[in-house]
């Protein structure tokens, strides 16, 4: 695994953030780094997002990535303002070559063994579950995990504090995306206090 992973296994969350105001980003960078967590997959589902990667890119203490990326434009972009890893929420063939070509750590989303091979044919070996809660959560993982042995997970949809022990406790899940600690009206309502503490929490379940 390359330092990418070697770092999600090591923080076991990836706090799944949308941003709608990029002035937010900062002191949310301020937030999940007081809390334990320097690290944020920001998405592409606001207009937000790459001024928003790139504020938290230049901290220079966290690890900064784009999530919901379904093009290659977008994965540019992201990449240009800073971001060292990219997320699809599905199998986006033209994204995993552009990063696969330029050396940038991709998590394609999966939820099929179909998909799988598709990784497996890029030589992947880490590969997002989404939306995990709604295709058979651990379940669905655990027979996945059996039939393509050389993979690890990284689970995201449906997970907070209730579930993501049980997720992290099967070995085959490198880590958990997740977005319960930095909820969008947190972070648009600046409640930065609030989503320090949900962070703090998250740390303390998975030590």
């Amino acid at each position: 695994m390359d330092m990418f992973y070697n770092r999600l296994a090591e923080l076991k969350i990836v706090p799944v953030v949308a941003i709608e105001e990029a002035h937010n980003a900062g002191k949310l960078g301020d937030a999940l780094c007081a809390g334990g967590l320097p690290v944020a997959e920001v998405t592409f589902r606001t207009a937000a997002a790459a001024e928003s990667i790139r504020i938290l890119a230049e901290r220079g203490d966290m690890t900064v990535g784009a999530g919901t990326v379904l093009t290659v434009t977008q994965a540019k972009e992201a990449v240009d303002n800073g971001a060292k890893f990219i997320v699809s929420p599905g199998f986006c063939r033209s994204v995993v070559e552009y990063c696969i070509e330029n050396r940038i750590s991709v998590l394609p989303g999966i939820c099929t063994p179909t998909e799988i091979c598709y990784a497996l044919e890029y030589g992947l070996q880490v590969v997002k579950f989404f939306p995990a809660s709604s295709y058979g959560g651990l379940k669905t993982l655990k027979a996945l995990s059996a039939a393509f042995t050389s993979f690890r997970f990284v689970p995201t949809g449906g997970i907070d504090a209730s579930n993501i022990k049980e997720y992290l406790d099967f070995k085959r899940v490198l880590a958990c995306g997740g977005s319960w600690m930095v909820k969008t009206d947190l972070i648009s309502g600046q409640k930065f206090d609030k989503i320090r503490e949900l962070t703090a929490e998250a740390v303390s379940l998975v030590k």
